[in-house]
């Protein structure tokens, strides 16, 4: 363990000073988490009248009872950013691993990490740790915030009760740090197999587009997220986690790895 423990500080101490992805890790999580406090805040006064006849039949069925159209419209339109917190796992650890593998070639440091006595499991393992803590605890804290806003700007408890449920429970505590670790070891299984550090880094974004592609699934009506929706989705990140932690393993050779580095 003590190797892992020296291969997160020396992560850290590397990619906390690229300005931006100190940048990502504060200002992503803080516009994520205001968006949808201005719209709780600036829809507060939505009357039924004015709002329900809006909202997707669907919703209508699902929004407790106790709450009038205008409250039941701002549900909807603050559940629309339960996406934008899920990305967040997703979009901070593609910047830090995506750093820190660039960072190993420019710095000439992967051919002594890799010749030393460290096995290639912990030396993944130390990657991903380093990469996920930071995403998941920013996730977390944002998501505290955005809890305290509810409670704070929210017209009763029934409308704070609504926006916290167990839905965005699962998503924030359960399903972000599946995400965060498909994140890394996604991006750690396109670096292992490609020769420019840049190339590595942009296709590691492309884990971000399914997630995107519900995000805007539900602005459009097409789906809307609820808790079997979440649950479904924790059961498919269990699984890809597990065939992408394989995958990473299997594909980070090191003696490949090195050739192709070296001939960068």
């Amino acid at each position: 363990m003590k190797k892992v423990i020296t291969i997160i500080r020396k992560e850290w101490s590397e990619v906390f000073i690229n300005r931006m992805v100190v940048m990502t890790i504060i200002f992503m999580p803080l516009l994520f988490t205001a968006l949808p406090l201005i719209i709780l805040y600036t829809t507060r006064n939505a009357g039924m009248s004015e709002y329900s006849s809006d909202m997707p039949a669907q919703l209508m069925k699902l929004c407790p009872q106790e709450l009038t159209g205008g409250e039941c419209f701002q549900v909807y339109l603050v559940n629309q950013f339960i996406i934008l917190f899920m990305m967040m796992p997703l979009i901070i650890p593609v910047n830090i691993a995506a750093y820190s593998i660039v960072g190993e070639k420019t710095q000439r440091s992967l051919e002594p990490l890799l010749a030393t006595p460290i096995t290639t499991v912990e030396l993944l393992l130390g990657k991903n740790l380093a990469a996920v803590i930071p995403a998941v605890l920013a996730t977390w804290v944002s998501f505290i915030i955005f809890a305290i806003g509810v409670v704070i700007l929210a017209q009763n408890s029934h409308v704070a009760s609504a926006l916290l449920d167990s839905k965005w429970l699962l998503a924030i505590f359960i399903a972000s740090p599946l995400m965060a670790v498909l994140s890394v070891n996604f991006s750690l299984m396109v670096s292992s197999r490609v020769n420019d550090p840049r190339v590595a880094e942009q296709l590691s974004t492309v884990v971000i587009l399914p997630l995107l592609a519900l995000f805007f699934g539900q602005i459009a009506g097409l789906i809307f997220i609820n808790k079997m929706v979440i649950l479904l989705m924790i059961g498919l990140l269990v699984f890809l986690d597990i065939v992408a932690i394989y995958l990473a393993v299997h594909l980070f050779q090191r003696e490949t790895i090195l050739t192709r580095w070296k001939s960068i």
